[in-house]
Formats: C-alpha cells, sequence, structure tokens
C-alpha cells in the first residue's frame, strides 16, 4: 500500500492531522494499535484554548462542539479559601477556552474520518518506521497475523509518550528533558452538576484541588494525593470530604455529590523531546512533549504541533517548500517551552509540596499575592491559559 503521508497512533492529534491533511487532498493513512472502542475509553483533557478550536473549525469537525461544548470566559484561582477570578477574555481582548471532552473530540474525529473514506487501521501490531533518512521512507505492521508495508514520503508520530516514532531517534540525536513530580491526581467523573459555572483552582495547605466539568450535569473534580496513593484508598465518600475541606466555605457548602463513575490517580510530569525531527519522521503531542495537566495545555500543546506541521506540508505538497522541513521542530519548541514553564509555574504555585522550607513558601505567597491582584499579573495568567498565538508558516 501506499500513501502520502503514514500516521502513526489514532489519538486527537494524529486524527486532526489526518482531517485537515484530507481536506486539502493531500492523502495519508493512519495506524493504531488499540481498537477504535480503546481509543474512546480513554478519558483525558476537556479544556481547548481558542486556538484548538479555531483549528476544529479549519477542520470543519466543530458541529457537535459548537452546540455542545461550555464557552468560558474565565477562570477563580482559590488561595487560602480566598477566591479571584481571572477575566480571560476581558484581559486577552476576546480570547476564551472551550469545556469539550475528549472524549466527545475524538469521536467527532473517528466519524468525520469514516465519512470521508479516509484509511484508518485500527489494532495495527508490531508498528515500525523504516528508512526514515531516505527519500523513500515506510512503515511496516502486522495486521490479522499477516505483515504488511505501508509506503510513504513522510511519517507522523502521533502515538504517545510510550510510542515507537520517539524511538527512532538514535539516541546520540535525541536530547531529552523531564520533572517528576512527588505528588499525582485523584480524579472522579460523576452525574452531578458543576459546582460553579467556570473552573476553580484551587491552593490550600492540605494540598490542591480543582473543580471543573464535562457538562451541565456532569462534573470532573480533582485532589492533589500522594504518589503512593492508590485509588482503592479513595473511597467516594473520602474524597469529597477532602475536596471541601480544600475549598472556599460557600463553594464546598452548594457542592452537589454522588457516586463515581470513573476514578483514577494521575502522576504528574514535565517531559520535553529535542529535536521533533529526524529525516522524514516528525512528533507530534506526547510522542514530544508531556506536561503536568495544571496549565491545561497537554492536548493544545498537541494541537499547535498539528497546525504547525499541517501548514508546513501543505506548503510542500503544493509549493514544494522542502526548506521549511527542517524549521518545523524548532518553530514547535518555542511555544512548548512556554507552556511547559507555564505548566510548571502552576503547578508549583498551586500544589503543596512537603519538601519547601518557610522561606519557599513566604516567597509563593508573595508571588501569587503579585499575580492575582495586579492587573499585569492576571493578564500574564489569562494569556498563557487561553493560549499563546500560533507561529505562522511562511
Amino acid at each position: 500500500m501506499k500513501t502520502a503521508i503514514a500516521i502513526i497512533g489514532a489519538g486527537p492529534s494524529g486524527l486532526l492531522l489526518g482531517q485537515l491533511l484530507h481536506n486539502a487532498g493531500i492523502e495519508n493513512v493512519i495506524l493504531e494499535r488499540k481498537s477504535g472502542e480503546y481509543v474512546l475509553s480513554r478519558v483525558r483533557a476537556g479544556i481547548l484554548e481558542q486556538g484548538m478550536v479555531d483549528l476544529l473549525r479549519e477542520a470543519k469537525v466543530d458541529k457537535r462542539m459548537n452546540e455542545e461544548g461550555l464557552i468560558h470566559d474565565g477562570i477563580e484561582i482559590s488561595v487560602d479559601n480566598k477566591s479571584t477570578r481571572i477575566d480571560l477574555k476581558g484581559l486577552t481582548g476576546g480570547s476564551t477556552v472551550m469545556v469539550y471532552g475528549q472524549t466527545e473530540l475524538t469521536r467527532d474525529l473517528m466519524e468525520a474520518r469514516a465519512a470521508a473514506g479516509a484509511v484508518t487501521i485500527y489494532e495495527a501490531k508490531n508498528v515500525q518506521p523504516h528508512d526514515l533518512k531516505t527519500d523513500k521512507p515506510y512503515v511496516t505492521y502486522v495486521k490479522d497475523g499477516q505483515e504488511h508495508r505501508l509506503d510513504c514520503e513522510y511519517v507522523i508520530g502521533c502515538d504517545g509518550y510510550h510510542g515507537v516514532a520517539r524511538q527512532c531517534i538514535p539516541s546520540d540525536v535525541l536530547k531529552t528533558y523531564e520533572r517528576v513530580y512527588p505528588f499525582g491526581w485523584l480524579g472522579i467523573l460523576a452525574e452531578v452538576p458543576p459546582v460553579n459555572d467556570e473552573l476553580i483552582y484551587a491552593s490550600h495547605e492540605r494540598g490542591f484541588a480543582l473543580c471543573s466539568m464535562r457538562s451541565q450535569t456532569r462534573s470532573r473534580y480533582y485532589i492533589q494525593v500522594s504518589s503512593e496513593d492508590t485509588v482503592e484508598q479513595w473511597s467516594d465518600d473520602r474524597f469529597w470530604e477532602e475536596l471541601k475541606r480544600r475549598l472556599p466555605a460557600d463553594v464546598a457548602e452548594r457542592m452537589v455529590t454522588g457516586p463515581s463513575f470513573e476514578k483514577s490517580i494521575a502522576p504528574l510530569r514535565s517531559f520535553v523531546a529535542e529535536p521533533m525531527q529526524y529525516g522524514r519522521l516528525f512528533l507530534a503531542g506526547d510522542a514530544a512533549h508531556i506536561v503536568p495537566p495544571t496549565g491545561a495545555k497537554g492536548l493544545n500543546l498537541a494541537a499547535s504541533d498539528v497546525s504547525t506541521l499541517y501548514r508546513i506540508l501543505l506548503k510542500v505538497f503544493k509549493e514544494g517548500r522542502t526548506d521549511l522541513i527542517p524549521k518545523y521542530s524548532e518553530i514547535c519548541l518555542r511555544r512548548i517551552w512556554k507552556a511547559e514553564r507555564f505548566s510548571w509555574w502552576m503547578t508549583t504555585m498551586m500544589h503543596r509540596f512537603d519538601e519547601f522550607d518557610d522561606f519557599t513558601r513566604r516567597i509563593h505567597a508573595a508571588e501569587f499575592d503579585y499575580f492575582i491582584n495586579s492587573e499585569a499579573g492576571r493578564r500574564t495568567i489569562a494569556e498563557n491559559y487561553v493560549g499563546l498565538p500560533y507561529e505562522p508558516i511562511e
């Protein structure tokens, strides 16, 4: 089989890139090692930056998002039970964020790809790229016990942190940067109305908490827990009790609780791989970078990678601009490191670190006082939260 672009991974980044390329008349095939049902079962992010919302509209997969997504003009930050609203729209000249679950977004992209007749091969085992430094790369995989070969012009690794794509870059070429945080997020989904119209980020002496949502009837809540904790240690009752302790009294009082239908603990880490390109292989999304979820940047960074790569490939195939290919990594990394910085800052400021001494805690208090109580500080938070602009490809 032959195609122009071989995409490894049918998560949101691979599907979104595939849809944009298909709409532009650039043939692509997606290879995914899991089943479609498994991909849809993953519960992930739900906050979309303005840039990602615009990109989904450009890809023409925005109908249900426009109907069901919740536009948020602001967020609340609670520090030691005192809340401050960050006016995202007012402080950024009109930018907002959209609450729309990654599962729903993935479903929309899958359905659009199927309707377009584009090829996705699920349960493709032993996927392996070859000859990436030549002008004739190819990918082999096993499907139903038979080995297949997919010839292509470029290979895109959208296969996540544990995928095969990044492993294809030689160790003497690839450099990685990582920070692992000494705690995790215990998160639940429950069929209860959100406690607030906008997200609440809470910094408390007992630890971080986040009040989020997926819809007007489904809520997503998180609390900081030890990295050694297990889900089995946390009953629903214990979770709700601890969450309320970390929130302002008026918020805790109006919270509606109920049984959770999904509960998990996510470790927090920052990770960046450089470069994001090797020969005719490009990395996008979690294959190249991970951020702690505090700044709501993971899925959105993948979208900015996709936007950059799509616009480069468009010029390559339509205008012969192969000079742009080596620029992919440096363009992406400029935005990635800014998002990594913001996610690190939010994580460091909002969470309880047992190893911090009294001096560090007082410095954090002073920093919070500045960022929350000055317009310049609130604007900095708002600009980063709604997403920094995508760099144009010229």
